[in-house]
């Protein structure tokens, strides 16, 4: 009996205790349930081409953020006053190896990223937490890197691939939109940056036209809302014309380069797309057949379009006009960056500009209605161009330093350049250009092929990269040009190669990542170094950005090395590098009051 009872008095407690969690189970449900924090993906808002033209001061929408390529923030909570207090608030892990030129692109409080697998993701730009990621999948046999860039438009998120698609992401979900191959990655062709959208046509340039593609590469258009084809115009110019005849006799089929490797600017009014084209390939003249000139009256070298500066409809891909800034460029010293739309004064008159910087690091500018050439600036010690016509800015190159085969030259700058991938900026504040610059020469060889071997890829050159002959130890160098008279406000040299883009911003601070994993604060006037993030955990080869997430402004950049200046190294072997090439996503903010 005692048992019994014993086995009921646990009962009893059994179903008392259930009562009582049942109890608590419905009180539970009365009460109001604790809401999740909102996610700003909840409230993100379509992107429009009103939204593009005239951005709001907090996003970064595209590549250089506005249309004008200018890559400057008009924010100005972070300012000379305070940045010295910029502290790290988070960060994010990448894939890494493989390259990653990031731009990471932030709407309504959310990041965008890219990573060098094609992992896709968007982060809240506040916390750094991450709402949701797609991966493409690459093929196998396709190196898993980066793209520069990307774009936002409507609903989408449209990225370029480096097996030559160009996909269309949902904001809000990540779910594939659409997807349009543009070209065979099996014969080489790939993206490195992505398009630019203007009027809902989405522009892209094609690039990796060093692995012997016939005829070159191209600039496409598509229908932002399916991916569409509209156009295609082709980089290298063909035809019986005076361009298609500036290849030196050169059948089409053994005409090589001109990939569009930069995301061009746009300018509404006139309603065209400024964009560049890189080098013929192989750079040495002698193996691709730009030398020795041909004896025919109707045929140049010059080598057409490669080295210019392309105006195109993006509605239709018809060309406007055209500049060609270095004629049969036989080092690697193409002018295929950012272009900056630019309205200022030229001797007196008002002049709206096209401004852009080569490898040799002499800026140059265009009038962007018709194509005129206006004026140059010479930056870092070059010794291949000898001089620039006042009138045409057509250049006379020196003959010592053009390649031939058996022989070595002496040239400066060399592949990387003395500017490379990483994109100059402009402030409207201060009215000045901000250029990241590195000095250094290089002995350049010729690798000629073997007797009756067919070309399929490469520059066919070596460059052995030295200081300069005057060179002090100072590698890495920033430089503010006033773009009125094209004085130089300040210049900033250091050992450490310069390896991101400048940023610009209306705190009066210019922002840059250099080779020994540091970002560093500049005073836009002065060039006084006003604050230092420390040690990241790799070099900064990308394009920082600043934006608002929920009233704050914050200051984003992407670690990676590899990515062209990272063969600066060589000149520099006691900065030390991790052998895996981490990535990461860092932002810094100022401290809460």
């Amino acid at each position: 009996m005692k048992a019994r009872r014993k086995l009921s008095a646990i009962a009893g407690i059994a179903v008392s205790f259930t009562t009582i969690l049942a109890v608590q189970a419905a009180l539970a449900q009365d009460k109001p349930a604790a809401e999740a924090p909102a996610s700003p993906i909840d409230s993100i808002s379509s992107v429009t081409d009103d939204m593009l033209h005239n951005p709001a001061d907090g996003d970064w929408l595209m590549w250089r953020r506005t249309y004008n390529g200018w890559g400057y923030s008009p924010l100005e909570e972070i300012n000379k006053e305070n940045v010295g207090k910029l502290q790290l608030v988070w960060s994010w892990g990448m894939t890494p190896g493989g390259r990653t030129q990031e731009t990471p692109l932030v709407h309504d409080g959310v990041m965008f990223i890219q990573n060098s697998t094609h992992l896709i993701q968007a982060l809240d730009a506040a916390t750094g937490d991450l709402i949701w990621e797609y991966q493409y999948e690459l093929p196998d046999g396709v190196s898993p890197n980066g793209e520069r860039s990307k774009a936002i438009y409507g609903d989408n998120l449209i990225v370029a691939t480096r097996d030559a698609h160009i996909i269309a992401l949902d904001l809000k979900t990540g779910q594939l939109v659409w997807d349009q191959q543009v070209a065979d990655f099996k014969k080489g062709f790939a993206y490195s940056s992505g398009p630019i959208v203007a009027n809902g046509v989405v522009v892209a340039g094609m690039t990796n036209c060093s692995q012997a593609q016939p005829g070159g590469c191209f600039y496409t258009g598509h229908d932002a809302k399916t991916g569409a084809e509209l156009w295609r115009f082709n980089t290298i110019a063909r035809g019986d014309t005076p361009e298609g005849n500036s290849w030196n006799g050169i059948p089409l089929e053994s005409r090589h380069g001109a990939s569009a490797w930069i995301t061009g600017s746009y300018d509404p009014d006139q309603k065209l797309i400024f964009a560049g084209v890189g080098q013929p390939y192989p750079w040495i003249a002698e193996i691709s057949g730009l030398l020795p000139k041909s004896d025919d009256p109707k045929v140049t070298n010059n080598a057409l379009y490669t080295d210019s500066t392309l105006a195109l409809d993006p509605a239709t891909g018809d060309l406007k006009w055209y500049h060609q800034y270095l004629a049969n460029d036989s080092l690697d010293l193409d002018y295929v960056y950012e272009r900056l739309l630019i309205d200022a004064p030229v001797k007196g008159e008002d002049r709206k500009l096209v401004v852009t910087t080569g490898k040799l690091g002499i800026i140059e500018a265009l009038d962007r209605t018709n194509g005129e050439w206006l004026w140059a600036k010479e930056t870092v010690p070059q010794n291949v161009v000898q001089s620039i016509d006042p009138v045409t800015g057509e250049k006379t190159i020196n003959p010592d330093v053009i390649p031939h085969i058996g022989q070595t030259t002496f040239n400066c700058p060399a592949d990387p350049g003395g500017r490379a991938w990483q994109a100059t900026s402009y402030s409207p504040k201060t009215q000045t250009i901000y250029l990241p610059l590195v000095e250094f020469c290089s002995n350049t060889t010729p690798q000629p092929l073997d007797p009756g071997t067919i070309y399929t890829s490469g520059g066919l050159a070596t460059f052995a990269r030295v200081p300069t002959p005057e060179s002090d130890g100072k590698y890495g160098r920033v430089d503010a040009i006033k773009v009125a008279d094209q004085s130089t406000a300040w210049s900033h040299r250091q050992y450490a190669p310069v390896t991101s883009s400048t940023l610009p911003t209306g705190g009066g601070v210019v922002f840059v990542g250099t080779l020994d994993r540091k970002l560093l604060a500049f005073d836009d006037e002065t060039g006084d170094i006003l604050w230092e993030s420390g040690k990241l955990n790799n070099s900064l080869e990308s394009f920082p950005i600043t934006y608002t997430a929920g009233g704050k402004q914050y200051v984003a950049v992407v670690t990676n090395w590899a990515s062209g200046l990272g063969r600066l190294q060589s000149l520099t072997p006691d900065i030390k590098l991790p052998p895996n090439n981490p990535a990461a996503v860092y932002v810094f903010a100022l401290p809460d009051e």
